[in-house]
């Protein structure tokens, strides 16, 4: 597959020299600078895109939102008609979308096909909540009036995505707020064009067969652009997926002009396992929430909490596991793990390591970056003091080191999981119903996402997804997330002959 990289890349319609990444319905002429897309595994090239200037992004921008001003009026069910038949695209070219994300990104094949069967999950459940945007009927206090709540399409929503899922996160908030109405510009990450252009393509394809061309646009970019978008008033939603510390000055500057911002930023996960915990799920679990995807998910798993009774076995089990983890070309079905995205990510792994070391870590096995091409490192592992003394597990390393911590019981594991500044996912590993209740009480687990026997990564979309504290509040795909790309209105009507006021007050 890697022999065929330009035929891969042509059937998805993405073309040689340096394509324009500016899309509103149709392709624009882009006039930024070039963009250049590095496979991971080789450190080569693998093509350029040319990006948004300033005034490509404000055409892709007032395109959208003339065409808002009509698609807010489909019907919704009607909308849903458009995401079926992108979700019907998406299945035809799995294999092709799904091996271009494993090459640009260089997460597993496996992985890369997960990710698109994600959007086509999107998509499916977008296309049901399309006759759901239901609002209450609501009691009155007055004779004779009915009391509603309704909800309206928001307007032009922002999307901003990360390399680590450079298209999956994107269907999460684009498949749910073209059925509310809203039509979408999309910034993706600069480390992942590609991917960005081939996804256009199919959009182009689905909407223009249902004359609804200009809904989903695309303007890629830089760091410029996304400050574009968190000061553009015409954008009353950015939805933004990153760093925390990017993710800060976005929210500062999208609240600075009264805007709404919907962030999904950084993880620090841990899992807990208590003496009572099945080691063989445990183990398996946590295996796959370290080294999947090379570390380089939000909800890859950062600490591990073992109580002091099976600490000691959990950790032989693990460097055991550690040892069967094939690194190596993420186009390989045999591989378990692939490079990190870029060489900068290898120095802040490097970097992290030598703090773990110098704060009294020691690192059991892995922890050096492999001498060939890409960006290629082994999975850490890393017996740690108590982690009030060791500041580095504090911080989100975006790379596959784990850090393993002995504590004496559930109450001292909860405390110290929830001490840190983030709460995305969270864990527990026991035999004990009470143990996991507690767990998933108001006492226990601090994070948006807290599960009992399975490990912290791996979310499925029918349920919210997004954390608490500094992971920003946001949450995206299933359940209620919807509200977020729409405008609540509560309404009031009088079917009677009088006029009686609220309160009753008195006014004549």
């Amino acid at each position: 597959m890697r022999d065929d990289v330009n035929g891969l890349l042509e059937g998805l319609g993405v073309l040689a020299g340096a394509p324009s990444g500016v899309c509103a319905g149709g392709w624009l002429d882009a006039t930024g600078p070039e963009i250049e897309s590095v496979d991971p595994t080789t450190g080569e090239a693998l093509g350029r895109v040319r990006s948004a200037s300033r005034e490509d992004y404000d055409a892709v921008v007032t395109r959208a939102s003339e065409r808002f001003a009509s698609w807010r009026m489909r019907p919704a069910p009607r909308r849903g008609e458009v995401v079926r038949r992108l979700g019907e695209l998406l299945r035809q070219h799995k294999e092709a979308l799904g091996t271009l994300v494993s090459l640009e990104m260089g997460k597993i094949r496996s992985e890369g096909l997960g990710e698109v069967q994600e959007m086509i999950d999107i998509c499916d459940f977008a296309v049901g909540l399309s006759r759901q945007l239901h609002g209450l009927t609501l009691p009155s206090e007055r004779p004779h009036h009915r009391m509603m709540e309704q909800w309206h399409p928001l307007g032009t929503v922002g999307v901003v995505t990360a390399f680590n899922f450079p298209v999956a996160v994107w269907a999460w908030n684009v498949a749910i707020a073209a059925v509310c109405g809203d039509v979408c510009v999309w910034k993706p990450s600069p480390v992942t064009p590609l991917c960005s252009l081939a996804v256009q393509r199919l959009v182009e394809q689905a909407f223009a067969e249902h004359e609804a061309e200009g809904v989903l646009c695309l303007a890629v970019g830089g760091a410029d652009a996304g400050a574009w978008m968190a000061d553009d008033a015409r954008l009353p939603l950015v939805s933004f997926t990153g760093s925390i510390p990017v993710g800060r000055k976005v929210a500062a500057r999208v609240a600075g002009r009264l805007g709404r911002s919907l962030l999904e930023l950084g993880g620090n996960n841990a899992i807990i396992v208590l003496d009572d915990a099945d080691l063989d799920l445990a183990v398996r679990a946590i295996t796959f929430g370290a080294v999947g995807t090379a570390g380089q998910r939000c909800t890859s798993t950062r600490r591990v909490f073992a109580q002091r009774g099976i600490s000691g076995k959990l950790t032989e089990r693990l460097m055991a596991a550690y040892q069967t983890v094939r690194i190596g070309d993420p186009l390989e079905e045999e591989t378990l793990m692939g490079p990190l995205a870029t060489r900068e990510a290898v120095l802040r792994y490097e970097a992290a390591l030598r703090s773990a070391g110098e704060e009294g870590g020691e690192v059991l096995c892995g922890g050096k970056a492999l001498d060939r091409p890409g960006f290629f490192v082994e999975p850490a592992l890393v017996w740690a003091p108590r982690q009030q003394d060791f500041s580095i597990a504090w911080k989100e390393t975006f790379a596959p080191i784990l850090y393993l911590f002995e504590v004496g019981d559930l109450d001292e594991a909860i405390a110290a999981q929830n001490a840190v500044t983030q709460g995305l996912s969270s864990a527990i590993f026991t035999d004990s119903l009470r143990s996991a209740e507690k767990f998933l009480s108001a006492m226990g687990s601090d994070c948006g996402i807290a599960n009992v026997n399975i490990g912290t990564s791996g979310a499925e979309i029918g349920g919210a997804f997004g954390g608490e504290k500094e992971t920003g509040g946001g949450r995206e795909a299933g359940s209620d997330s919807w509200k977020a790309y729409m405008r609540r209105q509560t309404c009031t009507i009088n079917w009677g002959t009088e006029l009686p006021l609220a309160q009753g007050v008195k006014f004549s």
